[in-house]
């Protein structure tokens, strides 16, 4: 049994804790404030049954407990996106190109943390989206951090045996995700691709996608973008000249590279528009990469998903 946990103590945790409800989640602001309310409950329920409160383990403890209350999150999400336009994806993590790399500090910034975590790649959280809340609570407790199953089953109000069933379910569909590639032939592949844009010749485009390549926008009806998904390499580059065409240098020469999700990716600050080109609102471009070539890209474009893009503003633009 542990003492009445310090705040010290709680920070040595904040990462991991961090690192689960953004996989839970998909979403960096709402992994924050269920990290927050793991505290606030940590706190209550020493202050209600003080040394009768037994934690053998505080990891495992207040693992469970972010589960519990991503859980609720997930459900209450899935209700709003069934009025929500457009595609969904999740909150974008962009960190320098140049940030350090390697094992994180023993109490590291969060988003330190969580980039540095290969199952938080962009294409993952993708696939996770896809899934059910229970299946999603199921797969990324038990495999993702090794959550016992009858915990799991506690926290969805399951039998064992369902939530093994959630949990294989789920485990097929994120087998769909591609693996994740080196850092050399990710950026390799997005280079190639970003300079065939600028190019504008049509087949250099072509030629830098997969040609099953798909582009994923999301600007939940706060500025353009696709609103289905673009399938095959010959829409998706015609997609982005026509982008190019267009909103004019804000749209292809304005991307500053960053790191998307620990991956090479972008970030488009936006333009004015003047009397030759429209405005260009503010987004983040992600990245897939498969056998060299580009085969996914995602255009981020809703402010209310820049919660951890430091170079953006989150706040979402009047309605005219």
């Amino acid at each position: 049994m542990l003492s009445p946990t310090t705040a010290q103590d709680f920070e040595q945790h904040r990462g991991h804790l961090t690192s689960v409800a953004y996989r839970l989640t998909g979403s960096f602001s709402d992994a924050q404030d269920a990290v927050q309310e793991a505290w606030i409950r940590l706190q209550v329920a020493q202050s209600r049954q003080g040394s009768d409160l037994e934690i053998r383990e505080l990891r495992g403890w207040l693992t469970t407990v972010v589960g519990r209350i991503c859980l609720d999150h997930l459900k209450s999400a899935a209700v709003r996106r069934e009025s929500y336009v457009g595609q969904w994806l999740p909150e974008p993590i962009v960190t320098p190109v140049d940030a350090t790399a390697g094992t994180p500090s023993a109490t590291p910034d969060p988003l330190e943390y969580v980039v540095t975590q290969e199952q938080n790649r962009f294409a993952a959280l993708v696939v996770l989206d896809t899934l059910t809340p229970a299946q999603r609570v199921a797969f990324v407790l038990h495999d993702g951090f090794d959550v016992p199953f009858a915990e799991v089953a506690r926290i969805l109000d399951i039998e064992v045996a369902t939530a093994r069933q959630l949990a294989s379910r789920a485990r097929k569909a994120a087998a769909s995700a591609p693996v994740p590639v080196s850092s050399e032939e990710h950026a390799a592949a997005v280079e190639r691709l970003v300079t065939a844009i600028a190019s504008g010749d049509l087949n250099a485009v072509i030629g830098a996608l997969d040609p099953d390549a798909v582009l994923i926008g999301d600007a939940g009806g706060t500025t353009r973008t696709a609103v289905n998904i673009v399938r095959g390499s010959d829409r998706v580059a015609r997609f982005y000249l026509g982008l190019a065409r267009k909103y004019g240098p804000a749209a292809v020469f304005s991307m500053s590279p960053v790191l998307v999700n620990g991956q090479l990716g972008g970030v488009f600050a936006g333009s004015p528009g003047d009397d030759q080109y429209p405005q260009f609102a503010a987004r983040v471009a992600g990245f897939t990469v498969r056998d060299g070539i580009v085969c996914a890209a995602y255009d981020i474009a809703n402010p209310a998903k820049f919660s951890a893009v430091p170079m953006l503003d989150h706040t979402e633009p009047e309605r005219k």
